[in-house]
């Protein structure tokens, strides 16, 4: 049985914010698209960061930020957590439990290809490891 690999779960095109846009537009994409999570791509269109919906909402919102006037580039989440369009299932779902996330940017060399959520694992793999992921991902403390 041949390799699942990233590249055929992941969800492409992957939709990204700049790191100039403001929270507010990242917000709106985010209900758009209805997706948690956007990857955050600089001016040379590599991945630079993420920002999560947690994000908005605990960093910016409950702050009393002005959500139209604020960088997404002022709360993007460090150097993100990544995994190769090539890389198997398996690696992806190690990456997931070591990283605690449920959302994987997927980069082919430097390029953002794509998304590989929880969910695309779930629907695609076989019960045992997406039961392991969930449990791996969802532990107390992370």
């Amino acid at each position: 049985m041949a390799t699942i690999t990233a590249r055929e779960l992941m969800t492409s095109p992957a939709e990204c914010v700049h790191e100039q846009d403001s929270i507010q537009v990242a917000a709106q994409r985010m209900k758009q698209l209805d997706v948690g999570m956007l990857p955050i791509c600089g001016n040379d269109d590599r991945l630079a960061g993420t920002i999560t919906d947690r994000d908005i909402v605990v960093k910016c919102v409950a702050e009393g930020v002005e959500t139209s006037r604020t960088k997404v580039a002022d709360y993007a989440k460090g150097k993100p957590v990544t995994i190769g369009a090539d890389d198997s299932v398996e690696e992806a779902i190690r990456t997931m439990r070591e990283h605690q996330v449920r959302r994987l940017p997927v980069i082919d060399g430097h390029t953002l290809v794509g998304m590989l959520a929880q969910a695309d694992v779930a629907r695609y793999y076989d019960q045992e490891s997406t039961g392991d992921l969930v449990e791996g991902v969802s532990e107390p403390g992370h």
